[in-house]
Formats: structure tokens, sequence, C-alpha cells
């Protein structure tokens, strides 16, 4: 098996200006946001990735058949507008690895003419967040006011931290290539999979690809997870009186 193999289910009119990464990080806020608009935008998959950096596992199907894992590109072409995706449940188990699989996305993201990449994740701030910013990183400066303007923040520029993984690499590989590269990052505990942090991500990545798309699913998800975080507190409250009970 090679390091990385990319496997093509079409070669034709494949190119895209922008490519969405949503693969898995902090809260699943960006594979949340990701899946969502392939699903609202109708992507079709048009690669598989497979490679010796991802986890020695197999994904054992609904039927008991096992499958390699891998990663996905999608493409989708409504209303006029191309854009890919690269999804997936796995990022490289080693650091090395990373390097190398980001390296094969931008191989990919050149060959299909991707001039833009908005890589997505989430912002753990170790605690439930009531109204979650949507903090923003760039790999050109010019690009911050465009960022700015649609709803993203740069209130985290001045801390001096980190973006781990692929949405990081690609920034910064991605400059090397002259591609354009804008991180947005939905604020989160980093506890749960926050589709509220994803419900406002996808309102300042709507602005900046300038489209429109249905937020109701995630909404949805965003009430039953806060329906959800509410009775774990009623919960958590109602055990803390009883011991205060017993104590007395």
């Amino acid at each position: 098996m090679e390091p990385v193999t990319v496997s093509f289910s079409r070669d034709d009119n494949l190119d895209a200006p922008v490519l969405i990464e949503g693969l898995p990080g902090i809260g699943h806020v960006g594979k949340l946001v990701a899946d969502h608009l392939i699903d609202e935008l109708e992507g079709e998959m048009i690669a598989e990735i497979s490679s010796l950096h991802f986890p020695p596992q197999v994904v054992v199907d609904e039927q008991g058949v096992t499958h390699l894992v891998n990663n996905k590109v999608y493409r989708s072409e409504k209303n006029g507008k191309a854009v890919l995706f690269l999804v997936g449940d796995f990022q490289s188990s080693s650091a090395p690895g990373h390097y190398i699989l980001t390296e094969r996305y931008l191989d990919i993201a050149e060959s299909l003419g991707v001039r833009r990449i908005y890589a997505l994740g989430g912002y753990g701030v170790g605690h439930l967040v009531e109204n979650p910013r949507v903090l923003s990183a760039v790999n050109m400066e010019r690009l911050r006011p465009e960022v700015e303007a649609a709803g993203g923040s740069f209130e985290n520029a001045g801390s001096e931290g980190v973006i781990v993984g692929a949405s990081g690499l690609l920034l910064g590989l991605g400059e090397v290539r002259g591609i354009e590269g804008i991180c947005l990052m939905g604020e989160t505990s980093g506890y749960i999979a926050d589709p509220k942090s994803a419900d406002n991500l996808l309102s300042v990545l709507s602005r900046l690809l300038g489209i429109e798309v249905d937020h109701t699913s995630l909404q949805q998800r965003a009430g039953e997870m806060e329906q959800l975080i509410a009775r774990v507190r009623e919960a958590e409250e109602a055990k803390g009186r009883e011991e205060l009970s017993y104590i007395g």
C-alpha cells in the first residue's frame, strides 16, 4: 500500500476555485458544518483518500462488511458555484503523517484549480458557551477585512495560539503554494459535538461564500443538545442537593 492513495471516481469537469475542509476536530464543529453543506448543496463524491497514516483499523458497515478507513472529496455546483469539500472521520495518527497528508490534499486542490481554502474547526475553551464566537485566522493579511466583514472575530489574534492538524497546515503549507487560506473556528466547550457553534460558523462561512443555506437541521440539533445539557445540569444540581442534605 502506498503512503497515500487518491482514487477519483470521475475525472471530467472537476475544477473549483474553493475547497472547504471539515475533518474531525474539537467539538466536531468543522465536520458538522461541512457535512451539512454537502447535504444542502447536493455534493457528489469524486474521490477517496486512503493512507498508511490513518489509524490501523477498518470500518464495518451495516451489512457486516469491512472497508479500509478513508477520507473523501465531494464537489457541488449548485446555483452555478463550484465548491470542493474535504471530509471524513480521520486525521493522521502521527506528526509526519499530518504533513504528508496535507501536501497530498494540496496537490488535489492545485490540480483542481483551487485558489482559496476554508479550514473549519472548533476553538476549545473548556466550558459551555452561550453565544459562541467564530474565531479566525488567515494566511495572508489582506484577507482579514473580508473575514471581519462576514462576522469572523480576530479577538484571539494576540494570544499567539496554534492551530493543530490539517486545518493549520492547510493554511501554512498552502501559503507556500500561493493558495489563500482562511481558518474559521467556532468557540466550543470541547466536551461534546457542538451544533450550536457549528450553526454560528455556518453563518459566517455562508457570507464569505456568497450563498444562502438552510440552517434548519443544524438548529434542530442545537436545540436538542441544549435540552440534553439542561437535563444533565438539573441532574447534577439535584445530586448536589441530595449530598448536602446527607451531610447536614
